[in-house]
């Protein structure tokens, strides 16, 4: 399967973050995990999680808070996510 294709059926899953704060399904965009890479690279299309616009590039998402600020509020990482995601891909 393309990246692209995967990318697809991972934003077809919703947010990941809404499912599991236990919100009705949102309509997801493909995040790349920033997990042991700088700032400017950019993850494989494999290792993605779907994230709602808000929680993706909002002020309260990951982009708006940074990794450490997302971690601390939501009590997750994007290893956590992912791991969410590759199970509900199965």
């Amino acid at each position: 399967m393309s990246g692209k294709a995967h990318m697809g059926r991972v934003a077809a899953l919703g947010c990941m973050l809404c499912n599991y704060l236990g919100y009705d399904a949102t309509p997801a965009e493909v995040h790349h995990l920033k997990e042991g890479h700088g700032m400017s690279q950019r993850s494989s299309d494999y290792l993605t999680i779907p994230l709602c616009p808000e929680h993706h590039r909002g002020a309260s998402g990951f982009h708006g808070l940074g990794r450490r600020a997302f971690v601390m509020r939501y009590r997750l990482s994007e290893l956590d996510l992912l791991a969410m995601t590759i199970a509900k891909l199965k």
